[in-house]
């Protein structure tokens, strides 16, 4: 009962709420990421891109205004990590914050010496775990019209939403019934600790960014892969 209720609301939802034609035709030829898609795959991410702009406030601030283009920029980016999931996927949360720019944060950092600072570190994006989503809307537009490789703002603040759907963000996002945990946790803890080597060794390697933390880890890697 409960499942044919939510098949009908979001039924509901894509037939008084869908994108309009020429706008999705303008975002698969545009947006790089959205290139490649099968026909079934580009169904299927214009209805979840459809459900996420009806059921998340997104908004701008500090002047910045949202147009429907922009909006679905984001949305339909965000939603090709979802393509083999669902839109439960990206559950718990109710708000999207967009910025014209970096936002400035203010935070309290300790040195090797236990001696405590206020640092300002300009940031392109932002997840709280159990509140809103940030973004930067000059990082999502350097990243969403041009390749720029293992680079993609959207991308890393979306997985760390998945991430943070077994109630903590450590880089195990809930799995598929047939992906043993075992398997995920020797795997994404082997090739961190490889990446971490490269580094200490200077190797080229990946994003730096990705050996601050297992989280950090598997958002980078899900800008690459993506």
């Amino acid at each position: 009962m409960l499942s044919r209720l939510r098949r009908y609301r979001t039924l509901k939802t894509l037939r008084h709420h869908g994108l309009p034609d020429h706008l999705w035709r303008r975002l698969r030829k545009q947006l790089f990421l959205l290139h490649n898609l099968s026909t079934r795959e580009a169904v299927e991410l214009r209805e979840l891109t459809t459900l996420l702009l009806h059921e998340k406030a997104i908004h701008g601030v500090q002047g910045l205004e949202m147009t429907l283009e922009m909006r679905a920029v984001i949305a339909s980016q965000a939603c090709l990590m979802i393509l083999e999931l669902d839109f439960s996927s990206f559950k718990g949360w109710k708000e999207l914050i967009v910025y014209p720019g970096a936002l400035k944060v203010q935070r309290t950092v300790t040195d090797e010496f236990g001696i405590s600072h206020e640092q300002a570190s300009p940031l392109s994006g932002e997840s709280w775990q159990n509140g809103p989503l940030i973004l930067s809307w000059d990082d999502v537009e350097r990243d969403s019209y041009r390749r720029h490789p293992g680079s993609h703002v959207i991308i890393h603040e979306f997985a760390h939403k998945l991430d943070a759907l077994n109630g903590r963000v450590n880089g195990m996002p809930p799995l598929h019934p047939d992906m043993p945990v075992e398997k995920w946790s020797k795997t994404l803890s082997t090739a961190y600790e490889h990446l971490q080597q490269q580094l200490y060794k200077r190797k080229q390697s990946i994003n730096p960014y990705a050996a601050t933390s297992p989280a950090e880890f598997f958002a980078v890697l899900s800008e690459y892969f993506l």
